[in-house]
């Protein structure tokens, strides 16, 4: 008989008691047995939020070896994957291999299904055996393990015709892309900061779609590498290299780009601190910042929007919002460009 599980997790959480997965220190992560309203999945692939893996990239010096005993030490410590300096985590591909007696009937999975969890690895029971292979270049870790996925959790089945690690690649920033297109309406002048990287081009392109023609994208790039990738794929109306966390500079070239008018939304995508200003200052007083970056200070944007007498409205990047594998996988099917510049990149 398994035991009785709470929906949310709480059941897994050692300390602090009383509090959620995501905020707990440390989670139980023994796999043997499951709670009846738990999946067990086989773990393939860690993929670690941009700004947690950029973060332990820098304190290793580079080093593989250190990288993994990092990640290591981090879920022996907490039972999950939480990344102590930014609090972020990541999410998982996996196969499902157990499903709780409560859930069954009550979900579609069945086990064998290769899924891509999307909720995050901050509050994912996680247990590594062995890291097969780092992936650096696309913030990939292959393991041997196992997770949980709570009753609450969410999840995308791996479609069939898209392989596996480029739909885990999108799927990791799903949350993006789909916030966009309920955010941009027609003619609004967008500011994409970050606009190079994965969820940046995804975020583009959804952006240019909802904008029309009567809109106008602007894309912010960090390397020049980037800048060129993002002009060859045509999304923006214009794109430029540019330090983020420089705001004056930035903020003068995005008004001499929009006759001092500024941007209506500004969506940042950074995985670097000290953005958050930039992001404020390039925006309409009565506009709106979407920061889906993990390296967003809400102190430093809120008494920043205070400090200039910005009246922008704010809104911190929940990773979810309905319907958001379905968008972003979407994408992948009706752009061409997006598919390939992904399929290189991440796959």
């Amino acid at each position: 008989m398994q035991k009785k599980g709470n929906k949310y997790g709480t059941h897994r959480v050692i300390a602090p008691k009383g509090v959620l997965p995501q905020p707990a220190d440390k989670l139980d992560n023994n796999m043997d047995e499951i709670y009846d309203n738990e999946i067990l999945i086989d773990v393939q692939t860690l993929n670690i939020d941009s700004a947690s893996f950029t973060q332990i990239e820098e304190q290793a010096g580079g080093d593989k070896a250190k990288i993994a005993e990092i990640m290591l030490g981090i879920v022996e410590k907490q039972g999950k994957h939480r990344n102590p300096v930014t609090g972020s985590g990541g999410m998982l591909l996996g196969t499902v291999e157990k499903i709780g007696d409560a859930l069954i009937g009550k979900t579609d999975l069945k086990v064998g299904d290769k899924i891509a969890t999307l909720v995050s690895l901050s509050l994912t029971p996680l247990r590594i055996d062995k890291i097969k292979e780092i992936r650096a270049d696309v913030d990939q870790v292959d393991i041997d393990g196992k997770a949980i996925l709570f009753e609450s959790g969410i999840y995308a089945k791996i479609p069939a015709d898209l392989p596996e690690k480029l739909a885990l690649s999108a799927l990791d920033v799903a949350g993006a892309p789909a916030q966009t297109a309920k955010l941009v309406k027609p003619g609004d002048t967008v500011l994409i900061i970050g606009a190079g990287g994965k969820s940046g081009m995804l975020c583009c392109y959804e952006a240019k779609k909802r904008a029309g023609i009567t809109g106008k994208v602007i894309g912010l790039c960090h390397s020049q590498k980037s800048t060129e990738r993002l002009q060859k794929l045509g999304f923006c109306d214009y794109v430029f290299s540019a330090d983020a966390t420089q705001p004056v500079p930035v903020m003068e070239k995005i008004a001499e780009l929009t006759n001092g008018e500024m941007c209506d939304i500004t969506i940042n995508n950074v995985n670097i601190t000290d953005t958050e200003m930039t992001s404020i200052l390039c925006t309409k007083n009565d506009g709106l910042v979407y920061f889906f970056s993990m390296a967003t200070s809400f102190t430093k944007a809120a008494l920043g929007a205070e400090g200039v007498g910005s009246d922008v409205t704010m809104i911190v990047g929940n990773g979810y919002t309905k319907g958001h594998a379905e968008i972003t996988l979407q994408e992948l099917r009706e752009c061409e460009a997006l598919r390939k510049i992904f399929t290189e990149l991440y796959a």
